[in-house]
Order: C-alpha cells, then sequence, then structure tokens
C-alpha cells in the first residue's frame, strides 16, 4: 500500500489552491477524470456495443460501494443523489395517515423536504431539536410520540461537524420498533461505516463529497430486512426481474435495492464513483480517517492559538472531517479574502467551515493560516 502522502499527484486542484471544501464539493482525482475520458471514447467508438461490458463494471462498482459500508450488494442501488435517494425512501413506504416521522431541525434541506412532502399523505413530520448540531437517544426519545414509524438523521451535521452516535441511534431504533434513514454524504468516504452493525434500515448518499466522485451520482442501502417494506414509487423497465425480455410484460420486480433503479443509469458515473470508492479503499478508510481528524486537529490547535472560537465538537466521538469557526467582524469579508487567496472553503450561517481530505498536508494548513494571518493584519 502506497504512503497517503503518495496520491496527492490524483490532485491536480492542489497545484492551484488550498482547497479545504470537501463538504460542499469535492475535486475528483485523475483516475476518475481518466475513466470518464476512457468511457466516453470507448461510446464515441463502438455505441451499443460496449453495452453489456459496461453493465458489468457497473456491478464492480456496486460490489466495492456494498464493501465500503459492509453490506451486501443486493442491498446497493445507484441514484442520482441524496435527495432523489431519500425521496424514494420516504414515498416507498406504506404510509398510514397519522403516521409520524422524526426529523432533525435544523439541518440540511435535502433530509428535510423528502419528508415534508410526506405531509400530503397524512403524515405527520415532528422535529426534534439540534443545539449546535448537537442531539442524541435522549434528545429523541422526548421527541418520541405514538404512531413514530422513523427515524431521519444526517449522521454529520453540515454546519458544526458534529458526528451523530449511529450505533447508539440503531439500538434505539431496534428497541422502539423504529425504522432508521441516514443522510450519510458528510460522512461516507471519510468515517467508516458498518450498516449492520449500526442497525441502519435505509443509508443515501451522494458521490460529490467525501467519495471524491462525481456530481450527479450517488448510492442507496435498503438493508434486506427492511426490503419488503418499500416499494419504488417509480419503476420502469429496469426495476423487474425480466429487464432484458421486452416481450415479457410482468410486473414482477427485482428483490432488493435494485428495484429502486427504474431506467437507463448515469453509466459514466456509476463507473466513475466506483473508480473513487477504489481509490479510497486502497488507502483504507482508516487511515483516511485518521489523516482527516490529525489535519483537523492541526487546524484546531492553530485557530485556538489565534483565540479563534471554533464551534465543531472536540470528543473523540463527535468529530467528523468538518471544522468550523467564527471570526470577530464579518466573516463575508474574510470568505471573499479566501476566495481571492485560492484558498477553498465554505462560508455556513456565518460561520467559516474548513473540510480537507486525505491528500491534504500540513503545508496547506500552513497555507490557510497565512491567509488567515494576512487578513487579519497579523502576517509578515
Amino acid at each position: 500500500m502506497k504512503n497517503p502522502e503518495e496520491y496527492r499527484a490524483e490532485f491536480p486542484v492542489t497545484q492551484n489552491y488550498c482547497y479545504f471544501n470537501h463538504a460542499a464539493i469535492a475535486p475528483v482525482p485523475v483516475r476518475v477524470t481518466e475513466t470518464l475520458r476512457r468511457f466516453y471514447e470507448e461510446y464515441a467508438r463502438i455505441g451499443v456495443a460496449g453495452y453489456y461490458r459496461w453493465m458489468a463494471r457497473v456491478e464492480e462498482a456496486r460490489s466495492r460501494l456494498a464493501g465500503l459500508i459492509k453490506a451486501t450488494p443486493q442491498e446497493v442501488a445507484f441514484v442520482g443523489n441524496t435527495s432523489e435517494g431519500l425521496s424514494a425512501v420516504a414515498t416507498g413506504i406504506n404510509w398510514t395517515p397519522g403516521d409520524v416521522v422524526l426529523v432533525p431541525q435544523p439541518d440540511f434541506p435535502a433530509n428535510i423536504y423528502p419528508w415534508m412532502n410526506l405531509e400530503r399523505f397524512g403524515v405527520n413530520v415532528k422535529f426534534y431539536p439540534r443545539h449546535n448540531g448537537h442531539f442524541d437517544p435522549d434528545v429523541v426519545a422526548q421527541a418520541l410520540v405514538p404512531r413514530t414509524r422513523l427515524l431521519a438523521v444526517s449522521s454529520v451535521d453540515y454546519i458544526t461537524g458534529f458526528r451523530c452516535d449511529l450505533a447508539g441511534l440503531g439500538d434505539f431504533c431496534r428497541h422502539r420498533g423504529l425504522l432508521l434513514c441516514v443522510d450519510a454524504i458528510q460522512s461516507l468516504g471519510v468515517i467508516p461505516l458498518d450498516v449492520k452493525a449500526c442497525g441502519i434500515h435505509f443509508l443515501v448518499a451522494g458521490s460529490h463529497k467525501w467519495l471524491l466522485g462525481p456530481m450527479g451520482c450517488g448510492c442507496l442501502y435498503v438493508a434486506e430486512e427492511a426490503a419488503s417494506l418499500v416499494r419504488p414509487a417509480h419503476v420502469g423497465w429496469k426495476s423487474v426481474v425480466h429487464e432484458d425480455d421486452f416481450s415479457h410484460i410482468e410486473l414482477k420486480l427485482k428483490t432488493g435495492a435494485r428495484a429502486f433503479e427504474s431506467g437507463t443509469q448515469n453509466v459514466a458515473g456509476i463507473l466513475a464513483l466506483g473508480e473513487a470508492v477504489g481509490l479510497l479503499t486502497e488507502v483504507g478508510l482508516q487511515q483516511v480517517s485518521d489523516r482527516v481528524l490529525n489535519l483537523n486537529s492541526i487546524l484546531y490547535q492553530g485557530l485556538q492559538d489565534r483565540h479563534l472560537k471554533v464551534i465543531s465538537p472536540q470528543g473523540k466521538d463527535e468529530r467528523s472531517g468538518i471544522l468550523t469557526f467564527d471570526i470577530p467582524g464579518d466573516p463575508q469579508a474574510l470568505f471573499q479574502f479566501f476566495i481571492d487567496q485560492n484558498v477553498s472553503v465554505s462560508l455556513r450561517d456565518g460561520h467559516i467551515r474548513l473540510s480537507p481530505h486525505f491528500y491534504n498536508q500540513e503545508a496547506d494548513a500552513a497555507s490557510f493560516f497565512e491567509a488567515l494571518d494576512k487578513f487579519m493584519g497579523n502576517g509578515s
């Protein structure tokens, strides 16, 4: 296995930017762009002749994703994005008027609107509160009401970076007969995950953040034991068992997550995602996590030395790839200054959010602090 330092050449973005913005949109590695290039060149040369070869590679990508989350390939489907996957779960459950879904607030809208959309079917959405991004099973227990069927969570808060206790929440749901649906876009690819150990029924993530994949492609996990509880609201020719027999018209859906793949897929995106997951697996997800958390520790100490307030939790089991801080004065001015200095970060709700990945180095942290000190008037 290569030292993670040796992968830096996979990321040309490092030639121009100090890139601490993977919680927004990650730059794809060279091997992903090469996968896309080769696919489209072959597509242009031979057209449909490559179809079944591409489908075999789609299955390879599915197996890689399944391995990443400790699932089986039959439990993994490809979707266009997180919102599409969450909506597929929300509309696929056979709800009864008066059923209740527990939803976090505040949260990124992708994990709110698909559940609010159920209100037209008589489903009640009850919000449980986050405090600076934090919540725990006790908070959820206080929000629990009769007829609650599902708990929706984001594995990592997109502003503060708070990482919730998925195993604890899975145990909570198991004892109360609740379904657990996880928006994992801010953790998948940087925090190791075992969906079985955590008791997760549904999990969704787009690939364009920590997974280092393309925009417009993502994954949906449907646990085998929960597959009978959901039925796709949208079906098509690929949803059924006899997908290649166009004369056999029978609405017999595939078992497992694949029933949610209704039609022609984003093959290029799936192959690119599979290549990105292959890279993360090659490096080792635990090593990826360790490097990111170590770099965030360096950034945290530097911010502390400058007497800046970090709002991200620093508890061992609460940290993630996100580190968010406040600055006195105008955060918009600092954000714009970073843009001008080719330092890529995010401005979220008045806070500056940093999100490095495994290929970032201490030299990137030094570049970040050089720009910050210049803005604060402390630079040389």
